[in-house]
């Protein structure tokens, strides 16, 4: 095994996460320990403040209207089921893309095959996977409720036209649901521009918080029209045997995960402080770097956009003759290099790109995944590009 090991599989979870995430967590483990809402005494209060602080780094890293309007939840997967399943009724209509991840098709999938609601995938383009904001409009019919776009692919790092899909949404009075689990903390997002209603972003990745956190951003009227998916104790109105109705406390049923909360809360406030702008700026980098440095390789294909507009720093490639996981298992045994291969739980975008079907040239589905993060440097970007370069010149297959 290769001694030096570089972390490129930022796409799955951030590493490493800034030194004041821990300090946080451990500070909160030490220090308070309580649960918010369930007492009086001085550390319930303390862990209050702690869910307060983060919602609002939350409210004004994404432009919020309210910061109670940021909803904690497991993770973006579960964001995203609290947005689907609680806002569409039978007989209703929703919007989808083909680059779509899974944490969006299959809870759509699951309501379409109860006979509940029909579901529309927009194809999207098979070089790029950027998907025709005017299709999106296209497929609006007179019983559509909810158009779903994930913002940044997790397989070609393809970023989507989220404010002219986010226009055509606030047009037609349709709830618009944005997926950011790859670009949330990477890029820009701004929900009132965007005219975002239901913003999903898991804390563990881009926000670089622990696993186990994530959030759904409700614009404010659309809670009304939003049920709940769990209810229980909220430390509220607890002579009342029916869920809440005002919010946060009506999505936040049971003790919340403090713990890593306030990890994010830490993580929150190191993207503030660096800035997204920055941020952003060295996505795109790093994505420069990597591009130029396997452009010209014989028999090496990178998936999705070719240059550094349009996406963000998460790649997959494939060589000639070598089997995706046989690729991730060279980068790591030789180059210490972490990676990620298989279909990536979005087998819609890699049916878009072609990689869901084994050829003569690529003998297994899927792809090989780097994606770069927030620690990352310019010199690993240079580091992974030489490694496949030289993967690809030994490959039994070069054309």
């Amino acid at each position: 095994m290769h001694n030096n090991r570089i972390y490129l599989d930022n796409a799955a979870t951030s590493y490493p996460k800034p030194p004041s995430v821990m300090e946080a967590m451990v500070d909160y483990a030490r220090d308070c320990g309580a649960s918010a809402g369930r007492g009086a005494y001085a550390e319930a209060q303390m862990s209050a403040s702690v869910l307060r602080s983060c919602r609002e780094k939350l409210n004004r890293l994404f432009n919020g209207a309210n910061p109670d309007h940021f909803i904690f939840t497991l993770n973006c997967t579960d964001a995203l089921n609290l947005a689907i399943h609680g806002y569409l009724r039978p007989g209703d209509h929703a919007i989808c893309t083909a680059m779509d991840h899974n944490s969006i098709l299959r809870p759509l999938n699951e309501l379409s095959a109860r006979g509940d609601i029909q579901v529309t995938r927009v194809p999207a383009d098979s070089a790029t996977g950027i998907v025709d904001p005017n299709h999106m409009e296209a497929a609006i019919r007179p019983h559509t409720r909810l158009i779903c776009a994930g913002h940044g692919s997790n397989v070609t790092g393809t970023v989507q036209a989220i404010h002219r899909i986010g226009e055509i949404a606030k047009r037609h009075n349709i709830a618009f649901l944005v997926d950011a689990a790859q670009t949330a903390g990477h890029l820009p997002i701004d929900v009132q521009t965007d005219a975002i209603d239901f913003l999903a972003a898991p804390g563990h990745k881009g926000l670089l918080g622990p696993l186990g956190t994530g959030f759904l951003y409700i614009r404010p009227g659309r809670e009304n029209e939003l049920d709940t998916l769990r209810q229980g104790g909220t430390g509220s109105v607890s002579d009342q045997d029916t869920q809440p109705t005002f919010i946060p406390d009506k999505f936040e049923a049971g003790s919340h995960n403090a713990l890593g909360i306030a990890g994010l809360s830490a993580g929150l406030d190191y993207i503030l402080q660096r800035g997204i702008a920055s941020l952003s700026e060295h996505q795109r980098a790093l994505s420069g770097t990597f591009i130029e440095g396997i452009e010209n390789v014989e028999g090496l294909r990178i998936l999705g956009p070719q240059g550094v507009a349009h996406r963000v720093a998460v790649f997959s490639v494939q060589i000639n003759g070598m089997a995706p996981m046989e690729l991730a298992a060279a980068l790591e045994k030789d180059f210490g290099i972490l990676t990620r291969a298989g279909l990536h739980c979005a087998p819609g975008a890699h049916a878009t790109m072609g990689s869901n079907v084994a050829t003569d040239l690529i003998p297994d589905v899927g792809t090989t995944r780097l994606s770069f993060g927030a620690f990352n440097t310019l010199n690993e970007a240079q580091y992974a590009a030489d490694a496949l370069s030289a993967i690809a010149l030994a490959a039994p297959v070069s054309r």
